[in-house]
């Protein structure tokens, strides 16, 4: 894309900052990735990164809202998250978004931060799924699931599981997390 184009197409601009940022996050984790670094892998000046996100902090949070809940309708989070780690076509960038993410675990930064209040909005959505006790720990376990079956798929690309049809996969595991989050009758 060419430095007259991205003038005049701020969402491409940004597009390209996150992306950038998404790579060098997933390569180097969020301390040794620079607003400098950032802004030349997406061809741009830095300022520009500032102006669209204003910190690096912010950027790194809106690179990785590939995992913040974006359904509304708690019953149908879990299958749209399924639904989103199982899917083909964004496999490369969830996986990326997935290693930045895990790359910032055990550190004490910003970009910790993120990750906790990202993880914490789905947990708070899926904790309201049941009635039943402990339902913080049954949605984290759910999430730990989630997560887990992502880094298996998806970066270690453990089979079968990377090479399982997605429907086969979503059918066997929602009717284990509907009995994890129950309500009572």
């Amino acid at each position: 894309m060419s430095e007259e184009t991205r003038r005049r197409d701020s969402a491409a601009t940004r597009q390209v900052l996150r992306d950038a940022a998404i790579e060098l996050f997933a390569e180097r984790g969020y301390d040794r990735t620079t607003v400098r670094d950032i802004a030349a892998r997406a061809g741009v000046n830095q300022a520009l990164l500032f102006r669209y996100f204003g910190t690096k902090e912010a950027l790194f949070e809106d690179a990785t809202a590939g995992h913040r809940r974006e359904e509304t309708d708690a019953p149908k989070l879990v299958a749209e998250m399924l639904g989103n780690l199982l899917d083909p076509s964004s496999s490369a960038r969830r996986d990326q978004v997935l290693t930045a993410l895990l790359r910032t675990l055990g550190t004490d930064d910003e970009a910790a931060a993120i990750r906790e209040r990202l993880n914490a909005g789905y947990a708070e959505t899926l904790a309201t799924l049941t009635d039943q006790p402990h339902a913080a720990l049954r949605a984290d376990l759910v999430l730990a699931w989630l997560f887990g079956i992502s880094l298996m798929r998806g970066v270690a690309a453990t089979q079968p599981l990377a090479g399982a049809d997605p429907a086969v996969v979503r059918d066997l595991v929602l009717p284990a997390v509907r009995v994890l989050l129950e309500k009572s009758s």
